[in-house]
C-alpha cells in the first residue's frame, strides 16, 4: 500500500485572525462614519430650508401634485411617531 502524504491544512494563527477581524471592524466603522456624515449633511440642508421658510410652500406644492402620495407619507410619519411613544 502506498500512502500519499497529504498536505496539512494550514489554519490561520491567532494573530492573523485578530488582524482580519480588526480590518473588518475598521471597514465597518468607515462605512458607518460615511453614512452618518451623509445623514448630517442632509439634515443640515433640511434645517437650512426650515430656517429660510421654504418648507411649508414645498409641502403645499407636493400635496397639490400628488395628494394620495402625501397622505400615505403623512400616515407613515404618524406610525413612526406613534411607535416611539
Amino acid at each position: 500500500m502506498d500512502f500519499e502524504a497529504s498536505e496539512p491544512t494550514l489554519q490561520p494563527s491567532m494573530t492573523e485572525r485578530a488582524v482580519d477581524t480588526a480590518t473588518d471592524v475598521s471597514r465597518t466603522v468607515g462605512e458607518v462614519t460615511a453614512s452618518l456624515k451623509a445623514a448630517v449633511e442632509r439634515l443640515s440642508a433640511v434645517a437650512a430650508e426650515v430656517q429660510s421658510g421654504r418648507v411649508i410652500p414645498a409641502i403645499r406644492r407636493a400635496t397639490r401634485r400628488a395628494p394620495l402620495t402625501s397622505l400615505f407619507g403623512a400616515f407613515l410619519l404618524g406610525v413612526v411617531v406613534a411607535r416611539r411613544r
